[in-house]
This record gives C-alpha cells, sequence and structure tokens, in this order.
C-alpha cells in the first residue's frame, strides 16, 4: 500500500466556522470556488473553508515547491572491503 507523501505533507486551511484544519495536499483532488471555496478530497469528502481557491493553490503549489528544494540527506551504503 502506498503511503502519499512525507508524513507533513499538509497545509493548514479555515473552515467556515473560523476552525483551523489541517489538510494532507496528497489527498486534494481538486478546488472549486462556488461561491465559497470547497476542497475535494479524493476520499470523497469536500471541505468548505475561507481561503479563496487560489490562496488553496498557492499553499499547496509552495508546499510542493519546499519538498523538492529542500536538501535530502545522503543514504549510502557501506562499502565492503
Amino acid at each position: 500500500m502506498k503511503t502519499p507523501g512525507p508524513p507533513d505533507a499538509m497545509i493548514k486551511l479555515t473552515q467556515l466556522n473560523g476552525r483551523a484544519i489541517v489538510v494532507n495536499v496528497d489527498l486534494i483532488e481538486f478546488v472549486e470556488s462556488a461561491p465559497d471555496t470547497i476542497v475535494s478530497l479524493t476520499t470523497g469528502k469536500k471541505i468548505l473553508v475561507k481561503e479563496t481557491d487560489e490562496e488553496v493553490i498557492r499553499l499547496a503549489a509552495a508546499f510542493w515547491r519546499l519538498c523538492h528544494t529542500a536538501e535530502r540527506p545522503v543514504v549510502s551504503l557501506p562499502t565492503v572491503s
């Protein structure tokens, strides 16, 4: 079973009632504005948030940009003599 992304693949959003939630970026299927912003997840769940669709996209893009530019530790195998 594939585990989506790193365990911290999350962005913080705000539900319409003001409650902060953290959403796994890998589970976002699409975002729509109708007129409230609806984040649809691959699980079938839909979340209404205060952020605009552009803000959700910006947060997700910033997360992935950070993932792909962050230094990764290099692990090497011991040499065989």
